[in-house]
């Protein structure tokens, strides 16, 4: 059974969620942050943490770490609890995200997933993200490759061209995201 969309509420992450979205982490990554990677994260101008909750219960279900950038947003981080998943608690985040593009300002945004990840491909491709790309090597610990994922806002005009599909080395990716 989906959760009701209405009795759930995403809001901005603060301090005491914290011991929350760490458990959260922890029962979600195989290399899961710290404590001190969230403070960082957060405490960062351009990086903005967000929660959902459910209202009845005030129980936050899940969080995402999203960056600002000049023409999009870059989503850094997002977990479901386990046992809420495929409840609609992802899908309230994404959607929260999708609210924050405009024709006028951000008209983007772009994820990274593990190569390994095919829920979470799925997942992103539902809310119609293309993989724009391979990034060998990204990921520390095990040097997973990554899928740059992508979400666009449809064009108003003339359809734009899509690039082609593009494979990067481990040396090469952090050029090519500037």
């Amino acid at each position: 059974m989906k959760t009701d969309y209405s009795a759930l509420h995403v809001r901005w992450m603060i301090r005491r969620d914290q011991d929350r979205v760490l458990e959260i982490e922890k029962d979600c990554f195989a290399s899961p942050w710290t404590r001190g990677d969230f403070e960082r994260a957060i405490s960062t101008r351009n990086k903005i943490g967000m929660v959902v909750e459910e209202l009845d219960e005030h129980q936050v279900l899940g969080f995402m770490i999203y960056e600002l950038f000049g023409n999009r947003l870059n989503l850094a981080r997002i977990a479901v609890e386990k046992r809420y998943r495929r409840e609609g608690v992802g899908s309230a985040m994404i959607r929260k995200l999708l609210s924050k593009l405009g024709y006028f300002r951000r008209t983007m945004i772009t994820a990274k997933l593990r190569e390994s990840e095919l829920e979470a491909q799925l997942f992103f491709k539902s809310f119609d993200f293309r993989a724009i790309g391979l990034l060998r090597g990204y990921f520390d610990g095990n040097g997973e490759d990554a899928y740059m994922m992508r979400y666009r806002l449809p064009s108003r005009c003339t359809r734009k061209r899509e690039p082609a599909f593009i494979c990067l080395d481990r040396d090469d990716w952090k050029a090519w995201e500037k």
